[in-house]
């Protein structure tokens, strides 16, 4: 498999996750209404993904490492559509919850995989030049769920959208079984998980690493939990939500390209955080003014945008020091990193505040990164 089609391949995976979440999000209020609950547990589906893809993680991280990528790939994809099938035929909320969580388990495949797939072909500055481009097309990927999400929704309830979810990752199967190829090392042997885990969670570095990947996230996906609610509260429509979409994504593909274009100038990885950081904290502080306006929706473009300067640069670098065990050491990382999401973004659907969410978020990347910057300078 030549690179350009490999990297179509990886990328095309990666943006699947995160499709699978926008995608819900036009679908709750539908979801409020059809099983007779209220916003925070509507908003709750979202938080239960991020915590079955936290266990889906450390499974698929840890399979890749012992039976290889592809395995681990083709296994995680088949969850996935199990899930998938299970939530479009829930008969309650509890039964939906139950499946999402299980869909959400198998699409972290998509991630953790995906990512030491890369890892395998790509080192340095050539990996964070791919996941730079891999964030330009991850930019695409909020506009595309939101977008058919919404669609979807106005057309057949939030079962449109779970018959969709259902059809791409039977595609994604059948395109990995026929083409995905296996990058694991021959000589490499799986690393020991606790020993592995012992290692990191003594690591300072990794938990600074994991804290700034968890704002970042939570500081968009909250917007894709309350967001719903705050355009209805408005009067707004689910399409409007929507089209949201599209105007998020070029902040977030503008993001992207800048980090591109400002690494290939030769500014440091650090430095992109700091300014990605400070585009977060204005972001908040605007939204905050902008409450109860319809004009909430242009300080996400300041979010979005740091975004998508940030987490290339956080990835890319975080796991230096474990070359030897990628496929494990990734699970790990990804499992510390979407249990904070989890625990956050289910308070997210708790206190239903966008700009405090942010806000905060911006605070804690500030003193995480400063540590981090500190301990690189010692």
């Amino acid at each position: 498999m030549n690179s350009r089609s490999f990297l179509v391949l990886t990328i095309t995976l990666m943006m699947f996750p995160q499709i699978a979440q926008t995608l819900y999000s036009p679908a709750l209020a539908d979801i409020e209404q059809v099983f007779s609950i209220g916003s925070q547990a509507a908003s709750q589906l979202l938080s239960v993904f991020f915590i079955g893809f936290a266990f889906g993680v450390v499974v698929w991280g840890r399979i890749s490492d012992c039976l290889g990528r592809r395995t681990a790939m083709l296994a995680g994809l088949a969850f996935y559509i199990l899930g998938a099938m299970l939530a479009l035929f829930a008969k309650s909320f509890e039964a939906l919850i139950a499946a999402q969580a299980l869909a959400a388990f198998g699409a972290a495949v998509g991630s953790v995989v995906t990512q030491t797939l890369l890892r395998d072909r790509y080192r340095g500055t050539e990996l964070a030049h791919v996941y730079s481009i891999a964030g330009i097309a991850l930019a695409t990927s909020p506009a595309i769920g939101l977008f058919t999400g919404s669609s979807l929704v106005q057309l057949q309830g939030y079962r449109g959208v779970l018959i969709c979810l259902l059809v791409l990752s039977l595609a994604l199967f059948a395109w990995c079984l026929v083409q995905l190829p296996e990058t694991r090392p021959q000589t490499t042997r799986p690393a020991s998980l606790w020993a592995t885990l012992r290692q990191m969670l003594k690591d300072l570095e990794i938990w600074r690493s994991a804290a700034l990947v968890a704002v970042f996230n939570v500081a968009l996906f909250s917007y894709y939990s309350v967001g719903p609610f705050l355009f209805d509260d408005l009067g707004m429509s689910a399409e409007s939500f929507g089209y949201s979409g599209v105007l998020l994504a070029l902040g977030s593909a503008l993001g992207a390209w800048l980090n591109r274009r400002l690494l290939k100038r030769g500014i440091g990885s650090s430095s992109l955080v700091e300014i990605a950081i400070g585009l977060m904290f204005l972001g908040a502080f605007l939204m905050l003014l902008l409450q109860g306006s319809r004009l909430f929706v242009l300080p996400m473009l300041l979010v979005v945008l740091a975004f998508g300067m940030a987490i290339p640069n956080i990835l890319g670098s975080a796991l230096v020091k474990y070359q030897d065990r990628l496929g494990t050491a990734g699970a790990l990382f990804g499992f510390l990193y979407y249990l904070m999401i989890g625990g956050a973004m289910t308070a997210v659907a708790w206190a239903q505040e966008l700009g405090w969410t942010i806000m905060i978020c911006s605070l804690v990347a500030f003193l995480s990164n400063g540590e981090r910057n500190k301990a690189h300078a010692s």
